[in-house]
């Protein structure tokens, strides 16, 4: 895999992962409208979200994208 496969990969992946962890707060919300914070769907949207977040500051911490 050369350098421009590479930064390829690495943007769809960012992409991915952002666009992952505003479908899991997304969810999470709806589910949180229906009264289901309690639920075995929520918690694992829940723990889907913290990992995605976990990457995204992971990101940050090496540069690879901007604090929000």
């Amino acid at each position: 895999m050369d350098r421009e496969e590479r930064l390829e990969a690495f943007e769809k992946m960012l992409a991915d992962t952002e666009k992952n962890y505003g479908d899991a707060q997304r969810r999470m919300d709806e589910l949180r409208a229906a009264g289901k914070e309690k639920s075995a769907t929520y918690r694992q949207f829940m723990g889907n979200k913290l990992l995605y977040r976990q990457l995204l500051s992971m990101y940050e911490l090496y540069g690879l994208k901007e604090r929000e």
